[in-house]
Parts: C-alpha cells; structure tokens; sequence
C-alpha cells in the first residue's frame, strides 16, 4: 500500500551539465502531471512523462527541473582573422595616407565588428534527456520509498478502525435477537393493560412476526462482515487499491446506515454512531491512498 503523498528530488552531473528534478505528490482521483518548462527544455517533456507514469499511478505529481551549464565557460568565442587583417590594413593604409601614427592595436581591433564572435554552448539534446531520466528516476524512487512508508502508517490506522468496526459489529449482532423478545415482552404487557380478556396469543405472535420483519438486520450484518474482510484482504494487498477500498467504504457505510434505521434499538444506535465515525475516518484516510 502507498500513500499519495511525498516528494523526492534527484540530481546527475556529467559532461558539463548538471541535471535536478523534484518532485511532489499529494492526493487525486487521477495521475495528474504538473509540469511546466521553458521553451528551450521542452524536448524533456517526453522523457518525464513517461518517467513518471512508470513509478506513480495516482496523485496530483508537481515536477521541477533545473539545468545547469557547469562548464568552465558556457560560451565560445570565434576570431575571423580574415576580417581582422582586413582591419589592420586598412588602418595603416589610412596612417600612411594621412601622415598620422597608426594607432590600430589588438584590443582596438577586436573591438571591430565581426571580429570576435561570442556563441552560447548549444544544448545536447540526447544527452540532456539521459541526465534527465537519471535524475527522474532517482527522484522517483526516493518519492516511492516515501509513499511506501506513509502507507505502512495508512494501513496500521486503518486496521485499528476496521478492528473497532468489527468489535461494535459483533456487538450489535449479540443484541439484535434481544430486541424482537424485548419488543414481544413489551407489546404483551400493552395489550394486557388495555384488554381484560388477556392476550390473543395469536394477534400477538402477527405483530412480533411483523416487527422482527421490519427490524431484521440479519442480511445487512452479514455483507457488513464481508465487506470488512474483503478491506481487510485490501490492506495487505499491493498495487493501485485506493479506488476499490474507496468503493468499499461507501458499500460499508451503506449498510451500517440501514441497520441504523432498522433496528430500533438505543444500544444498536449508539454501536451505528460509533461505526459510522470509524467508517468516516476511513474514508478520509482511503483519499490518500494511491
């Protein structure tokens, strides 16, 4: 089991270039990636989203990368010396023509337009999107061992719920018999008060019969039992569940809420209450998981 919610961040420096990814997840229905780059890394796209779809399945994924030009110098510069001796000819042409000094000198003439060009270190794709899958996958296991970690603390909090649901589960269904008898007991000591005649037995065991009808949880008991152990199967389980335990948590809940309606019971009610508060701070923590 895996929590939806953690971070990791990998870095990879090699060949001039430093690569960082971060990453961060929290709670969603869906894989949902958030990524944004700048129009000079959007070849990376590719490469992180299929990074990330191969280590998380479910949860809003917040992705941020850095590169880093770590190269001694992150430019080139180039000398047209052509251009240059052009310049320089020139300039003791004009000195000589003149009768002046030629005050031409290295520094001036580099000065000189198209001289010396400066070109940025282009970028080498192929090689940048292997750091980046480097460092994406480094980040992505890191992120996972978290998730992995915050689940062993969901399924530890969530066995204790299940494990209170099932204690106040077995304690309405020790007192669930007790009801229709109380309820006899009851009725009969009405009709004798309002009949002198005593009590027609068989107009009493209709209306038992109709009210051990009306308040039978005897179904809603047992799915309830199956539906704890199929979440108790969930929480060992691997892989995507959250969707089904989701699922399961409402079918829980469904029939703890018809139980409460049928059995009108002031010792039923108060175990339905507590049921359905541990079934709620299930569900919540049902949210989280991947």
């Amino acid at each position: 089991m895996r929590s939806m919610t953690g971070c990791g961040t990998g870095s990879v420096k090699r060949d001039g270039w430093e690569v960082t990814v971060d990453l961060k997840t929290v709670n969603h229905r869906f894989l949902d990636l958030a990524l944004r780059l700048p129009r000079t890394l959007t070849f990376l796209e590719p490469v992180i989203r299929e990074g990330v779809s191969a280590a998380i399945r479910r949860g809003h994924t917040e992705v941020y990368l850095t590169v880093k030009n770590t190269a001694e110098s992150s430019a080139a510069v180039t000398t047209d010396l052509a251009l240059a001796r052009g310049y320089a000819e020139a300039a003791a042409s004009i000195a000589e023509a003149a009768g002046i000094p030629n005050d031409m000198t290295v520094s001036r003439l580099m000065e000189m337009e198209g001289v010396t060009v400066l070109t940025e270190r282009e970028m080498d794709q192929e090689l940048l999107s292997a750091l980046c899958a480097e460092a994406l996958s480094a980040a992505a296991a890191q992120l996972v061992r978290m998730r992995e970690k915050e689940g062993a603390n969901l399924r530890e909090d969530l066995r204790s719920h299940l494990e209170m649901i099932r204690c106040l589960r077995a304690e309405v269904a020790e007192r669930a018999p007790g009801v229709v008898t109380d309820y006899r007991d009851r009725l009969q000591t009405r009709l004798r008060a309002l009949s002198a005649e005593g009590v027609d037995p068989q107009r009493l065991a209709q209306e038992v019969a109709l009210m051990a009808d009306r308040c039978a949880i005897d179904e809603e008991l047992s799915r309830l039992e199956s539906h704890l152990e199929q979440m108790e199967s969930y929480l060992g389980a691997e892989g995507e569940i959250g969707k089904k335990m989701d699922f399961l948590i409402q079918e829980m809940n469904r029939e703890t809420n018809t139980i409460g309606s049928k059995a009108s019971d002031l010792f039923i009610t108060q175990r339905v209450v507590s049921m359905k508060s541990e079934i709620e701070k299930m569900r919540e923590q049902i949210q989280n998981v991947e």
